[in-house]
C-alpha cells in the first residue's frame, strides 16, 4: 500500500495564489483558488482519472450521473470485496479541493477491505470527468445528487449511509449531513482536516491577503451548519501539522459540535495531505464505524 499513498500527496490552494489575493483579484479569481482542479496537471480532464483498475480494484462502475441542474458527474462505484462489520453500509466520499477521485482510490480500497463497505467517490463539477465549474452551490448540488443515487439505485437503495470529507470535502459533508439527518439513512459522519470557513482560513492560509478575506464570496460556513447536525455522531480527525488549515479550525468545529456522539481523534505527525497515511488513522475509522455507528444502530 505504500506506493499508493503518494496519489494522495496533493497540492492545496498553491501558494502562488498569494500574490494574486494580495493583489485585490480575490473577489475575481477565487473559484480557481479555492477549486484548484486543475492540479495536478491534467487532473480536470478525464484522460487525468488514475482508474481503480490501477489499484488492483475489479469489481466496480465507473459511471456518469446527471444533476438537477443538467451537469454530469463522473463517479466510481466501488462494491465491497468482501463482507464485513459494514457490509450493508455505503460510504459517500467527498475529497479536498485539488486532484480528483482517482487520487483517492486507495482510501476507498482500504476501507472496503476493511470494513466490507461499498464505496461512492462522487466527482465535483469541473473536477476529473464532470463537466461543470465548481462553486459552493454548485458543490452542493452534486452532493445531494450522489446521495440520491446511492437512495434510488437498485444495488444501494437499502444500504445505510456514511458521509466522509477531507478538507473542503469536510465543508461538502457537514452541509449535506444537516439537511439530510432526518432522513434516517445517514447514519455517520466523518470528518478529516476541514475548516471552519473559507473567510477564517484565509489570514492564515495566505497571511498577505487577511484584510480582504471579506472579499470572499465562497462562504463554507461550517461552523454555523455543524450545530445542526444533532443526530448523527460524527468522527473528527485532525492532523496536528496541518499547515493548511490550522487544526484549531478542527478544535473549534469539534467545540460547536451538538451531536450526542462526537468523537476526536489526532494524528500526531499528520499533515494536511498526509494525514490518511499516518498509523491509527483507519483505526479511528474502524473503530467509530463499530461503536459509535453499527453498534448503535
Amino acid at each position: 500500500m505504500a506506493g499508493y499513498w503518494s496519489y494522495l500527496r496533493l497540492p492545496v490552494m498553491a501558494s502562488s495564489s498569494i500574490a494574486a489575493l494580495a493583489s485585490g483579484l480575490l473577489y475575481f479569481k477565487q473559484n480557481d483558488l479555492i477549486y484548484p482542479r486543475y492540479l495536478p496537471a491534467g487532473s480536470n480532464t478525464e484522460e487525468g482519472v488514475p482508474l481503480p483498475t490501477q489499484f488492483g480494484i475489479s469489481d466496480y462502475e465507473d459511471l456518469r450521473i446527471a444533476t438537477p441542474d443538467k451537469e454530469t458527474l463522473g463517479a466510481f462505484f466501488i462494491r465491497a470485496p468482501n463482507r464485513g462489520i459494514a457490509s450493508n453500509v455505503t460510504i459517500l466520499m467527498f475529497h479536498g479541493n485539488a486532484g480528483n477521485i482517482g487520487h483517492r482510490v486507495p482510501i476507498a480500497k482500504y476501507l472496503g477491505e476493511n470494513l466490507g463497505c461499498n464505496c461512492l467517490m462522487l466527482e465535483y463539477r469541473g473536477y476529473g470527468a464532470s463537466t461543470g465549474t465548481p462553486d459552493e452551490k454548485g458543490l452542493m448540488i452534486d452532493a445531494q445528487t450522489g446521495l440520491d443515487w446511492i437512495r434510488t439505485s437498485k444495488e444501494t437503495k437499502d444500504n445505510k449511509i456514511v458521509v466522509y470529507g477531507q478538507s473542503i470535502g469536510g465543508a461538502v459533508a457537514i452541509q449535506l449531513v444537516a439537511k439530510n439527518q432526518d432522513a434516517g439513512d445517514v447514519i455517520g459522519l466523518i470528518l478529516e482536516n476541514t475548516f471552519t470557513s473559507i473567510r477564517k482560513m484565509i489570514p492564515s492560509a495566505f497571511p498577505p491577503a487577511k484584510y480582504i478575506a471579506w472579499l470572499c464570496h465562497q462562504y463554507w460556513p461550517s461552523e454555523d451548519i455543524l450545530p445542526q447536525i444533532t443526530k448523527v455522531p460524527i468522527l473528527f480527525i485532525s492532523g496536528l501539522k496541518d499547515e493548511i488549515v490550522p487544526p484549531q479550525h478542527m478544535k473549534d468545529l469539534f467545540a460547536v459540535c451538538q451531536a450526542k456522539r462526537k468523537i476526536w481523534r489526532t494524528i500526531p505527525n499528520g499533515s494536511h495531505n498526509d494525514t490518511v497515511a499516518e498509523q491509527d488513522y483507519f483505526k479511528y475509522i474502524y473503530d467509530f464505524m463499530e461503536d459509535e455507528v453499527l453498534g448503535n444502530q
